[in-house]
């Protein structure tokens, strides 16, 4: 499944700009785009704006999921769950 990505354009004072440039070159981003979307993620997260529920398809398929791997020996403890997350 591939999310479409949508595009959007904004204007910013020049001196925005230079520094939002500055500071993508200074913090080894590969763009302004890339800055701006971590900007953009970092205040929706850090604002708590993002809804972290799962619905109860997606609890569904993540149960089934691990019944799979622990049936296949992939997981065989919560210890093999917490390193694959790390």
């Amino acid at each position: 499944m591939t999310l479409a990505s949508t595009q959007i354009n904004i204007r910013l004072p020049p001196k925005l700009q230079s520094a939002a440039e500055q500071y993508t070159e200074n913090f080894g981003y590969r763009n302004i785009q890339e800055f701006i979307l971590e900007a953009i993620r970092d205040k929706i997260f850090r604002d708590n704006k993002y809804d972290e529920t799962f619905s109860a398809k997606e609890i569904d398929l993540i149960e089934r999921l691990l019944s799979v791997s622990i049936e296949k020996g992939k997981i065989k403890d919560q210890n093999d769950i917490i390193k694959a997350l790390q």
